[in-house]
C-alpha cells in the first residue's frame, strides 16, 4: 500500500490544513484489513519518498493499493503512479496522465466542456494583474485551482463585486502559491455522485446531496464544513430528477475523461436548475468514517469492505489483461 499519512506529516510540522487530504491510521488498518480478508498479503510503502527507497533496494510487488497524495507539486497525485508505471507494477485506481489533469480543475472544466458537459463558465486568474481581465458576471466564486478536501474554500469564496474578487484572488495567490479557479456561481443543490468501475462497466453507486445545516456554510462545501461535517452537514441519498441528472452527467464525465476504479463527481445546479460539472476526484478519500464516497456507498446499503473489494477487483482484472497482452504473470 501506498499512502500518506497525516499523523507523520503532522509530526514533521506541517500544519492540519497541508494534511488536510492525507490518510488517518484508521483509513490504513481498515483498507489493510479487507485485502488481507481477501487473501492478500500487505506491504505498508507509505509515501513516494519510501517508494522510491524500495524500488532502489530491488523490491517488487503483484499489485500496488495506492491512494497516495502526495505533498508537493501540481502534478504530486501522478508521482507514485508515474514510478509503478515505470517499473510496470500494476496498481489501482488511475493513471498519472488523468490524476494531473484533475487536480488542475481548470484543465478539467476544459476538457469536459470537449464532452459536451456543462461547466460553470469560468477564467483562470494568474496573478494580481489578471483579476482586472475578469469578464463574468456576478455573484462569481473563486477557489485554488488545485487544491483538494475544499481546501481554500471559505464563505469569502462567493464573491459578489470587483473588491471582494480582488481580497480573495489576492489571499488564495499568496497562501497557496498556484492560480486561482473563478467561476460563475451556481446557486442550487450540491451532490456528489459515486462512481464504481472502469470504461464501459463504469456506473452510479448512488447520488448524495450535500446540504449545510447548523453552523455550516451554506454558500458552498467549505473546508470548514468538511472538516466537522458532523455539525455543519446533512449527507442523504437522494434520487429525485434532479439527483437523477446530475448522476449522468457524472457518468458521462467519468467515461469521457477514461477515469477507473472508482471515485466521485461533484455536480451542482445552475441558475436555471440544470446540473453542471464541478470536479471529479478520482482519488477519493477512504477513510471509512468520514469520506464522502464510504459514507455514500453505506448510505446505500453498501459495506466499506464490499466498497474496497470492488476496486481491488477493477484492479487486478485489468492488471491481469495487461499481463496476458504482453504474456507476463500477475499473482
Amino acid at each position: 500500500m501506498t499512502f500518506d499519512l497525516k499523523d507523520a506529516y503532522l509530526s514533521r510540522g506541517f500544519s492540519l490544513e497541508e494534511s488536510a487530504e492525507f490518510d488517518s491510521a484508521i483509513t490504513i488498518e481498515t483498507i489493510e484489513s479487507v485485502l488481507k480478508g481477501l487473501g492478500h498479503s500487505v506491504d505498508r510503502i507509505g509515501a513516494v519518498d519510501r517508494l522510491v527507497s524500495r524500488l532502489a533496494d530491488g523490491d517488487r510487488w503483484d499489485m500496488v493499493f495506492n491512494i497516495a497524495e502526495g505533498m508537493f507539486g501540481p502534478g504530486r497525485e501522478a508521482q507514485v503512479p508515474a514510478l509503478l508505471d515505470a517499473w510496470n507494477i500494476p496498481y489501482t485506481f488511475s493513471g498519472p496522465d488523468l490524476l494531473a489533469l484533475s487536480l488542475n480543475k481548470g484543465w478539467t472544466n476544459a476538457v469536459v466542456r470537449s464532452l459536451g458537459v456543462p461547466t460553470a463558465d469560468f477564467v483562470v486568474v494568474h496573478s494580481s494583474a489578471d483579476i482586472y481581465n475578469v469578464d463574468l458576471p456576478f455573484p462569481l466564486f473563486a477557489k485554488p485551482v488545485a487544491e483538494g478536501t475544499s481546501k481554500g474554500i471559505c464563505a469569502r469564496s462567493v464573491v459578489h463585486n470587483g473588491p471582494e474578487l480582488k481580497d480573495i484572488c489576492e489571499d488564495l495567490l499568496e497562501r497557496f502559491q498556484q492560480p486561482v479557479l473563478v467561476e460563475t456561481y451556481l446557486p442550487g443543490r450540491e451532490f456528489t455522485v459515486g462512481i464504481i468501475g472502469d470504461h464501459e462497466r463504469a456506473h452510479s453507486v448512488g447520488v448524495m446531496e450535500v446540504k449545510a445545516c447548523g453552523l455550516g456554510d451554506t454558500g458552498a462545501y467549505t473546508y470548514e464544513n468538511k472538516q466537522v461535517w458532523q455539525d455543519r452537514v446533512k449527507y442523504s441519498l437522494a434520487d429525485d430528477a434532479d439527483a437523477r441528472a446530475a448522476g449522468t452527467l457524472a457518468v458521462v464525465a467519468w467515461k469521457g475523461l477514461g477515469y477507473l476504479d472508482a471515485g466521485r463527481v461533484d455536480v451542482r445546479m445552475d441558475a436555471r436548475g440544470l446540473p453542471c460539472f464541478i470536479e471529479v476526484n478520482p482519488l477519493p478519500g477512504l477513510n471509512p468514517q468520514s469520506s464522502d464516497l464510504p459514507i455514500l456507498y453505506k448510505l446505500g446499503g453498501g459495506s466499506f469492505e464490499q466498497l474496497i473489494t470492488s476496486i481491488q477487483g477493477y484492479a487486478e482484472t485489468r492488471a491481469i489483461k495487461r499481463a496476458g497482452s504482453r504474456g507476463k504473470r500477475v499473482a
